[in-house]
């Protein structure tokens, strides 16, 4: 077997031992029989928010040992084939089942690192919300590019992209924008995101000087109804304002946008595209997404989440420096993650930082580091 092809076997067999790591392959099957035992009680349809989240969590134990059990038959199959063709001097199966081992290869990478967002909440929606920080005009300029990039990102793996509330810049760009991006593992991914992003530059508006900005990046599950967060009335004041952003040419003819300010954090959400009712209901989820994100951060005070754990969005806060003059590089400063395709980053090439981040935050450890104490 030729050298780069047994590489290949190497790295799916490691995709595959973190993949068991992660499924905790050696009671899967026990596991399965108990959910299998619960599914059969007549009684389990009595509380139907408690029986679909069985449910779900049955399916996603059978679709994970599926991914495994399938991978680990592939890379099988594939490696008897070559030994097979080399033993019978057959050049087109051996290039057959190399091909189909490069292509196992990445398939297995991916699902590898699916298997890292397994917390109570990433598989859900998100809310994507971005502030321009120290930097006046160029960093609500750079805050519209970090929004360009993380739409672009969305829609590249097929999610939707909504706009909840966007309040412009003076003379450019954006002074902040909420989005809700909706797909399956959206915050599981874009958890990693949240924090300060630098950005290093010329400036685009005549000074002909390089100039550095900031601008803060947060998500937030949108919590669904399996998950309870209690709101007190009377910790909230709603205000109801004539919205200024674009949405059309009645956008600026009523009071519909909404505002919600709940007294005890500070927080304060709005959402000014739609009605005021859905206005209102799209508000009081941002909220109860924020609020919930924050006990999180409570409970792994050691984890990097928000940017508000992270304080102002300036210098010594950042995650992330973009530098596009004097040089070009992107790098995360938290895993030293770098690339110099600048362009391809803020295009919404953003897996990779993503994926080692996500590697990262595996009990603390890389995944070489995982692999080591499996």
């Amino acid at each position: 077997m030729r050298a780069e092809i047994q590489n290949f076997v190497t790295e799916i067999e490691k995709s595959l031992e973190l993949l068991a790591q992660r499924l905790g392959y050696d009671t899967a099957d026990h596991r399965l029989e108990e959910f299998n035992a619960r599914v059969e009680d007549p009684d389990l349809w009595n509380d139907p928010a408690k029986a679909q989240k069985l449910m779900r969590e049955r399916q996603m134990l059978v679709d994970s040992l599926a991914v495994y059990d399938g991978i680990k038959q592939e890379l099988s199959d594939n490696v008897e084939l070559i030994e097979l063709g080399e033993m019978e001097e057959d050049e087109e199966v051996v290039a057959e089942a190399e091909a189909a081992l490069t292509a196992l290869q990445k398939t297995a990478a991916k699902k590898e690192l699916e298997a890292l967002l397994n917390g109570e909440t990433d598989s859900n929606d998100a809310f994507l919300e971005i502030k321009s920080g120290a930097g006046g005009t160029e960093a609500c300029d750079w805050a519209s590019m970090l929004a360009r990039m993380y739409v672009r990102w969305a829609e590249s793996r097929g999610y939707s992209v909504e706009l909840q509330e966007e309040q412009g810049g003076t003379e450019a760009g954006i002074k902040s924008a909420t989005y809700q991006i909706k797909g399956h593992n959206a915050y599981g991914w874009l958890k990693s995101e949240s924090g300060t992003h630098r950005l290093v530059r010329i400036s685009p508006f005549g000074k002909g000087t390089r100039e550095t900005s900031f601008a803060a990046v947060g998500a937030y599950p949108v919590i669904d109804d399996n998950i309870e967060v209690e709101v007190n009335p009377a910790d909230i004041r709603i205000d109801t304002y004539r919205s200024s952003g674009a949405g059309g040419q009645h956008v600026n003819t009523t009071d519909s946008a909404v505002r919600i300010t709940h007294a005890p954090t500070g927080i304060v959400v709005t959402s000014s595209v739609k009605s005021q009712h859905q206005n209102r209901d799209i508000a009081m989820k941002a909220l109860k997404s924020r609020l919930y994100q924050m006990e999180l951060d409570r409970r792994n005070a050691e984890v990097n989440a928000l940017h508000e754990a992270k304080g102002d969005a300036g210098w010594g806060n950042q995650i992330r420096s973009y530098v596009l003059q004097p040089y070009q590089m992107v790098k995360d400063l938290r895993t030293n993650y770098e690339t110099a395709d600048t362009k391809g980053v803020l295009d919404g090439d953003l897996d990779e930082f993503m994926a080692a981040t996500l590697a990262m935050d595996v009990a603390g450890k890389s995944r070489a580091d995982a692999q080591a104490d499996d």
